[in-house]
């Protein structure tokens, strides 16, 4: 007979067997899932080869901006056994705080996360070397291709930058980015810049001074060559480093002076004067009384009133622009009509976008006469109830410079393929006449009147080199009270040398100026002339201490060697950063590039023996 105990303990043990083997199953499965489902963690941060992004250079070639290898540094969070002992290690690798690690990590919904995206290849070769002896784990590099900009802050709202994924998101990184981006695996083409990194250099020094010294909001110069519209320099302040995005706001990102649209203040009375000097309503002779104040009444009996600085008596055009006369302005703008009036600023260019090249620009504000009070004409004849770009204002001032041509600026000048070959020359429209050659010489002798001694301008004045000049200074709107402030002022200065026969233009705005001084005729004036003196020099524009000679035009430059390191490294002594960009694009070392201008040390020294993923740390001066 069969035991009914023995069958029922049999019973047991298989269920529990059964129990167990389908726990270990689940076990098992469970583990390979998580295993599957785990991101794939190269072991070394190798290049992947791929089509590249075009690179941005300068109008000498100089690189701004170019393709480079980065690394994205993760967390497979499983892997990790003591969290806060990781974040403390991670800490210094990552230059960020353990604190900041760890709400990274407890924050995400994922196990799989980013610590850092696009980290530069000295970062990530110190997490691989940690990754190597055995560290750091759970921590993986996923290789990205990624956006570096050599010179940092330099025109960095212009230049832009790009994303995450490579595309570009702000100035001509975006403008451009159909152009730059890869396609069909072939490397993007390259993007010339109309503009000089040197001339870029002086001018955002130049802009930092003013800056700091007149504690301002923002500050822009800029500085084109009005023959060909090319864009030589456009330096706005504050700025960013497009190197690390995060680091900044909307407000230092911004290109200002094709984006901002102000009020100009008097620097518009050159276009004005312009205008109805060209109209026939007025000649250089004519005549109007500024007793202090702009005085008249509209058809309904309501007083029109505008004052003036001083009471300047007997004005001409000349006059008017000397010393910058508000009552002058406002009724030599009484003789010519108002539709007449607003297309011949229309013509400048004003309420409309300059196209020079640069994103969001803004087209700023010249209302239709028809919407335009019976105060209007003689408020904007004085920079008033109009809105420009600090662009339009160097667009409008080629017509004055070049005898009355308008020339189109630009800040791209061509497009370049991968290999070197002109692929587009960028234009931005038609060169045309809106002013006699009369006028616009004319306007250029009143503005050199401005510098004497007793003229509104005199501050920019540059010994050896006449100028043509205006400054201005314009209230801004409060936006509670929505009329003008007591405080807040836009200080600015334009000046075209030499006189006689412009080959550049400067533009300075310095917005809400504290201090002493708020004029622009103490405020931008003084620092036009610095910008003057240095590109005087710079560019070789013609004056007393700066003779010209008779030359063929042809000069021999021995080619720059291309660097390589065989068997030891070298004396890197002497070298400019420019030279030295070749060695960041090579996959068997790294380079660590400290400072600005060229290399004064090295580590390790010349003539030690090299090796493959070693890193050179050079120190510039």
């Amino acid at each position: 007979m069969r035991d009914p105990d023995g069958d029922k303990l049999i019973k047991r043990r298989f269920l529990v067997f059964i129990s167990l083997f389908i726990l270990a199953a689940l076990f098992v499965f469970t583990r390979y899932m998580r295993i599957m489902s785990r991101p794939v963690q190269p072991e070394l941060f190798t290049a992947v080869p791929q089509a590249e992004r075009g690179s941005i250079l300068d109008r000498n070639g100089r690189i701004l901006a170019l393709q480079t290898r980065l690394g994205n540094i993760t967390l497979w969070r499983p892997d990790a056994e003591d969290l806060p002992a990781l974040a403390e290690e991670l800490a210094p690798l990552l230059e960020m705080t353990a604190g900041d690690i760890l709400g990274l990590i407890e924050n995400s919904s994922s196990d799989f996360l980013y610590l850092k995206k696009q980290a530069e290849q000295s970062l990530v070769r110190k997490v691989q070397n940690a990754r190597s002896q055995g560290r750091l784990r759970g921590v993986g590099i996923e290789p990205v291709m990624g956006r570096i900009y050599p010179e940092k802050e330099l025109a960095a709202q212009l230049i832009g930058f790009t994303g995450s994924n490579n595309t570009g998101l702000a100035g001509v990184e975006y403008s451009f980015d159909a152009e730059l981006a890869p396609r069909e695996g072939k490397n993007g083409h390259q993007l010339v810049l109309t503009i000089d990194a040197n001339v870029q250099h002086i001018l955002e020094d130049i802009a930092g001074k003013a800056l700091e010294e007149h504690k301002a909001e923002a500050v822009m110069l800029m500085a084109m060559d009005p023959r060909s519209g090319d864009i030589l320099g456009s330096a706005s302040l504050p700025g960013f480093d497009p190197n690390n995005i995060r680091d900044s706001d909307e407000w230092q990102r911004m290109d200002r002076p094709a984006i901002w649209a102000y009020e100009p203040g008097s620097v518009f009375k050159v276009f004005s004067i312009a205008s109805i000097l060209d109209s026939g309503a007025i000649s250089p002779d004519t005549i109007f009384t500024c007793t202090g104040r702009y005085e008249r009444f509209t058809g309904r009996g309501e007083p029109i009133v505008i004052n003036c600085l001083s009471a300047h008596g007997r004005v001409n055009a000349s006059d008017i622009i000397v010393f910058s006369c508000n009552a002058g302005a406002a009724y030599a703008s009484d003789r010519m009509g108002a539709e007449s009036f607003a297309e011949a600023l229309a013509q400048f260019g004003f309420g409309s976008r300059t196209g020079a090249g640069n994103p969001g620009e803004t087209p700023g504000s010249l209302r239709p006469f028809r919407e335009w009070s019976e105060r209007s004409k003689p408020t904007i004849a004085i920079g008033q109830e109009v809105a420009v770009s600090a662009l339009q204002i160097l667009k409008a001032s080629t017509a004055v410079a070049t005898d009355g041509i308008l020339i189109p600026p630009r800040v791209v000048s061509r497009i370049v393929s991968d290999d070197g070959e002109t692929l587009r020359e960028f234009r931005n429209g038609e060169a045309r006449r809106v002013l006699s050659a009369e006028t616009a010489r004319n306007m250029r002798n009143f503005m050199q009147e401005g510098t004497m001694d007793m003229g509104i301008g005199r501050r920019a004045r540059v010994s050896d080199v006449a100028l043509a000049v205006k400054t201005g200074t314009a209230q801004i709107i409060d936006p509670e009270s929505r009329s003008y402030s007591e405080t807040d002022y836009i200080a600015s200065c334009l000046a075209l040398l030499p006189a006689e026969n412009p080959s550049l233009v400067l533009y300075m705005v310095i917005v809400k100026p504290r201090g002493d001084y708020y004029f622009g005729s103490r405020t931008a004036a003084p620092a036009i002339k610095d910008a003057a003196e240095a590109l005087i020099d710079y560019l070789g524009i013609p004056r007393g201490r700066n003779p010209q000679v008779n030359h063929s035009g042809e000069i021999s430059l021995p080619a720059d060697e291309m660097l390589s390191i065989d068997g030891t490294i070298p004396d890197f002594t002497g070298l400019s950063k420019r030279r030295l960009v070749p060695l960041l694009l090579r996959d068997d070392l790294h380079l660590e590039l400290r400072g600005e201008g060229w290399v004064r040390r090295q580590d390790p020294p010349p003539g030690t023996p090299f090796k493959e993923g070693m890193t050179i740390v050079l120190e510039l001066e």
